[in-house]
């Protein structure tokens, strides 16, 4: 008997040594700090990486700090150099306008991992994780679907800024809609800003009066531009988050981001003493981008089997959403 429990004691010793430090993690409390320049409610680009970190509470413990609202950059600079003081486990910086900043304070504290998006760039630093979105993936479906649904054969965009995950929806949406129809008038106003909602509600109005029948729009900004949609019961695709609840009359899908599914690769990682030096991204394949009906709103039957189709062969492969 006493050979037994020596053997035993020996067997869970080797284990606990062999074990891999997720194990050891177990049970332990991240810290975990969001900064991000609009509100957390936005029911966009802040919103989406929220409730990513608050779908994996449900699973492992989380202290999660937030600091919203930072559009400027100055400050949201303070605020990552702030938690990483503070002995934060994981800063994450969502947004691709805090890259300068991030490339010059990651290095002063080695022992933090940091994480920020939407891009492709670690900047090659060991402790910096980047994250993307393949927002061209479920733009594309929404732009087949839109030039299937127009009736005066226009779509509209209100995009914010040209660059990253913005850009990527936006050219997504006007080529599917060109797969659908060659013909449509696929018309993009960027007005140059992520936040001004009046802008963007101008925006709107000024593309359905050229002929867009359809629109859709990214970044926190498009309330305006719902509004004005909503205003004149136009047809509206939504993306980053389901935006059903700002016009359950007009929204028909929404593109839907699950960062969840990164940020567990992130934090498995960062269990692992893996700090960063990656990059992951969502899509509709892996399940990071989810394509979500409004069940409120009358969508033909036809329309909506036509996305879902498309869906599948994006996710198959058989159908190319990139533009190169």
């Amino acid at each position: 008997m006493k050979r037994s429990y020596l053997y035993l004691a020996a067997v869970l010793s080797a284990l606990f040594l062999l074990a891999p430090s997720s194990i050891l993690a177990a049970g332990k409390t991240l810290r975990v700090a969001i900064i991000a320049p609009s509100a957390r409610n936005d029911l966009a680009f802040t919103q989406s990486i929220v409730d990513g970190i608050k779908a994996i509470q449900k699973e492992r413990p989380i202290e999660l700090a937030i600091t919203d609202g930072t559009f400027v950059v100055e400050d949201a600079a303070a605020a990552i150099r702030d938690y990483a003081k503070k002995g934060f486990d994981l800063v994450i910086a969502h947004g691709s306008q805090y890259g300068g900043s991030l490339k010059e304070i990651a290095p002063d504290f080695p022992n933090t991992a940091f994480a920020w998006g939407t891009s492709a760039d670690t900047f090659g630093l060991s402790n910096v994780s980047s994250y993307e979105a393949a927002s061209d993936e479920g733009g594309y479906v929404m732009g087949v679907m839109a030039a299937a649904m127009s009736k005066k054969g226009g779509v509209g965009v209100v995009g914010p800024v040209e660059v990253g995950a913005a850009k990527l929806y936006v050219d997504g949406f006007v080529k599917g809609a060109k797969a659908q129809n060659p013909k449509i008038r696929a018309k993009v106003n960027y007005i140059g800003s992520f936040s001004d909602v009046a802008l963007a509600a101008e925006a709107a109005r000024a593309l359905m009066a050229s002929g867009a029948d359809v629109l859709t729009g990214t970044s926190q900004m498009v309330v305006g531009a719902i509004g004005a949609a909503r205003a004149k019961r136009v047809p509206w695709f939504a993306t980053q988050a389901n935006q059903t609840e700002l016009a359950p009359e007009i929204v028909v899908a929404s593109q839907v981001y699950k960062w969840e599914v990164v940020l567990k690769k992130i934090l498995a990682d960062l269990d692992k003493g893996i700090k960063g030096g990656r990059k992951y991204q969502i899509n509709l394949a892996n399940g990071g981008i989810v394509i979500e009906f409004n069940d409120g709103y009358k969508l033909a039957p036809k329309v909506k089997e036509l996305g879902l189709k498309t869906i599948a062969g994006i996710k198959d492969g058989s159908i190319k959403t990139g533009n190169k």
